[in-house]
């Protein structure tokens, strides 16, 4: 059973029209529609063994504790805030072609998108900060359906909305604006749209920084040296995705090994693999004990059965007292 968001009902649906037409058997897939109720219905049905969810963190919570207290096994993955660490020998035009792409790609809707870059060193920042302003604001912003544009409009106009009120709290809480994403709101046309935003000198104690944004929205997070980086990234409670761009293949394998977030990246700008090896991050970017895909997806939607089997020579055998071997 598949419970698409309510805001995006008709995918779903497009989905169970291709599986019937390729000549998957009625009743093998289904979808409901629904808001909070159709969801609650599915966690209380005991019909329902499993429960898979994707969204926020709040509501993975929700949906981990509410199974798991009817007794369903249960994978929830909430939000995200993915971190690209920026070292002083990473080829800044190749690191800010690729941030456009990981940022701002799906108007930054989706969980494995960069929305903090972490530039170390001060001269990094500079130029990296100094490459990416132009090709923020050059990115082609309108009607999805035109092939020619490079990012969409944002899901509900609530959602567009609070995707400005984090701009205008980071303008209030200190961070340099350097692209401000609000002003191509009126020159896209009708529709929910923000521009590409960049943000420059965010702390960690900024709202932008802290909270996932769920929009085209990234920060610059400045550090002094590779320790500062690593530490910044493991006091955040979110721990999805990060990725590193060196040449250093020391510092590269150093930051894989200490870095504590479920998919890392080593000069790859979204650290998503391929699907039949396991998705999902830690921390409360994860509640469960499974992954998505792979064999983790295998165990989760599985479950083990062991047969222990013994033909004895005569039925006449008599009792023993040991755990059955394979002698």
């Amino acid at each position: 059973i598949l419970k698409p968001s309510e805001r995006v009902p008709s995918a779903a649906l497009i989905l169970a029209e291709l599986l019937s037409e390729a000549g998957l058997p009625d009743g093998v897939f289904s979808i409901v529609n629904g808001d909070h109720v159709a969801v609650d219905a599915l966690l209380e049905a005991p019909e329902i063994k499993a429960i898979s969810f994707v969204g926020s963190t709040p509501v993975a919570r929700y949906v981990y504790e509410t199974a798991t207290r009817q007794g369903k096994r249960c994978q929830a993955l909430g939000g995200a805030k993915n971190h690209m660490v920026v070292m002083p020998d990473a080829d800044i035009e190749q690191v800010a072609d690729a941030l456009i792409g990981a940022a701002y790609g799906s108007a930054g809707e989706r969980c494995m998108a960069i929305s903090v870059a972490v530039p170390v060193g001060q001269e990094t920042a500079d130029r990296l900060v100094e490459a990416l302003a132009p090709r923020v604001r050059a990115l082609r912003i309108g009607n999805g359906r035109d092939n020619s544009m490079e990012m969409g409009p944002l899901i509900t106009a609530a959602h567009r909305d609070r995707v400005m009120s984090y701009i205008t709290a980071g303008v209030d809480q200190g961070a340099a604006l350097v692209v401000d994403g609000r002003r191509f709101a009126a020159e896209a046309g009708p529709g929910f749209f923000v521009g590409g935003t960049l943000f420059d000198h965010v702390t960690p104690d900024m709202s932008i920084y802290q909270e996932e944004i769920f929009g085209p929205v990234l920060s610059a997070v400045r550090a002094a040296d590779f320790e500062e980086a690593v530490r910044l990234i493991a006091g955040h409670p979110f721990a999805n995705g990060t990725s590193i761009y060196t040449r250093d293949g020391d510092a590269a394998r150093e930051f894989a090994h200490r870095i504590e977030v479920g998919m890392v990246g080593v000069n790859i700008p979204i650290p998503v693999p391929m699907a039949f090896h396991s998705f999902g991050g830690w921390k409360a970017s994860l509640f469960g004990d499974h992954h998505m895909h792979g064999m983790e997806g295998v165990r989760f939607y599985t479950r083990l059965k062991t047969v222990t089997a013994r033909w004895p020579r005569s039925i006449r055998a008599g009792a023993e007292f040991v755990m059955p071997t394979l002698a």
